[in-house]
């Protein structure tokens, strides 16, 4: 670290210890995996405030809003801010995926359209690439998007599509071309939700929660000018984005995987369950894979900037989220026989949400059967199965 590194780890400190023990007191640790349906309001108020403070965007070149930040500064920032008990961040897709995505493959004109309104914490955005015959399977879709004058026309569905019942936009990867197939006739494109065409129906979970939709597409339409790259090029795009998802973002996933760790340790004293020599030995495997993810991860972006690419990419999520399944497992353990009971009306622990939703990790954002068919055929140089 250098002396500016510090600088800067001191004034993230103090402005997230001023507005977290003030005007947003309340927030403190709300929200998260499992738990986006917490204080929306609120959270959104907060995504605001990080906007007007200059935290939003931190590693986006400064003549674009950004501040230009390191990633060692990036670094600091998710740290801090999950020592301070941030609450979960509902500007995920908005911050680290769609505005890397524009600035990396958008035309001048939708960067100074879309970048301010990520950067104020105004604009919530959504992903819709899934689809209910195209989950893990991408290349599958069959989302429909026609060219009517200066318009595209879409009909389809998205599924699995995180915040899309708040959110005010989305990137959808559509088929532009009715004759392609896989790969090729794709386009991305910026749609937004809050138009006649558009229904969005929540999907409630295991956990009571509802923080998935299914979206449908009846004749909505984006101009054309709302297109990503050129028609047809839309899976270089979409890969651009997954890369950005899997880059710099799962630093403050981690932190966040910290501060799950740390409260699974505190019931294990407080249970006296660390008496138990495999569980004791779960709980230091556990936080030796949270470590070698850390260093595997700045090892890696070190190398490639702030998004990853390819095999790098499937390596890094199958690893975090068969931890964090793992870990959903520990929890529960460690609780006992508690964790078998539910207070009325359904009332989840923390350890019973976590268990419940990091079963999901193993299967959004492409499942760990399709992350290890990748790494076997691309980086093993096995056959297709």
């Amino acid at each position: 670290m250098t002396n500016g590194d510090e600088e800067f780890r001191a004034e993230v400190r103090e402005w997230l210890a001023d507005e977290l023990t003030g005007e947003f007191a309340d927030v403190v640790g709300l929200g998260g995996s499992g738990r986006e349906d917490e204080a929306l309001d609120r959270r959104l108020a907060w995504e605001r405030r990080l906007g007007s403070g200059g935290w939003i965007g931190l590693g986006w070149p400064v003549e674009h809003g950004g501040r230009g930040a390191s990633l060692a500064q990036q670094v600091i920032f998710h740290e801090e801010y999950a020592r301070a008990g941030g609450p979960g961040r509902l500007l995920h897709m908005s911050e680290q995926l769609v505005g890397p995505t524009i600035l990396a493959f958008g035309s001048d004109e939708q960067k100074r359209r879309f970048l301010p309104g990520i950067l104020s914490g105004e604009a919530l955005w959504c992903q819709g690439y899934s689809e209910p015959g195209a989950g893990s399977d991408l290349a599958g879709v069959r989302t429909r998007a026609v060219r009517e004058g200066d318009e595209y026309v879409l009909n389809g569905q998205k599924v699995w599509t995180s915040l899309a019942h708040v959110a005010d936009w989305c990137f959808v990867l559509a088929r532009t071309d009715p004759g392609s197939s896989r790969h090729a006739g794709l386009s991305y494109l910026l749609v937004p939700m809050d138009q006649p065409g558009v229904e969005v129906r929540p999907i409630q979970q295991i956990t009571g929660t509802s923080e998935f939709n299914e979206v449908f597409f009846d004749d909505a339409r984006t101009p054309v000018a709302n297109r990503v790259g050129d028609e047809g090029d839309g899976w270089r795009v979409a890969m651009g984005t997954l890369g950005f998802e899997r880059g710099v973002a799962t630093l403050g996933q981690q932190i966040g995987f910290q501060r799950e760790f740390d409260h699974v340790v505190e019931l294990a004293r407080a249970g006296g369950t660390l008496a138990d020599p495999e569980l004791r030995q779960r709980i230091v495997q556990s936080w030796i894979d949270l470590r070698v993810m850390r260093y595997t991860a700045v090892s890696t972006l070190r190398s490639a900037g702030s998004s990853v690419s390819g095999f790098e990419a499937s390596l890094s999520k199958l690893q975090w989220a068969t931890w964090h399944r793992d870990l959903g497992e520990l929890a529960v353990d460690v609780v006992g026989s508690a964790a078998l009971t539910v207070d009325e009306p359904y009332d989840l622990s923390p350890e019973q949400t976590a268990f419940l939703f990091s079963r999901s990790d193993t299967i959004y954002g492409g499942s760990n059967e399709i992350q290890r068919n990748i790494i076997a055929e691309r980086v093993l140089g096995l056959p297709r199965g």
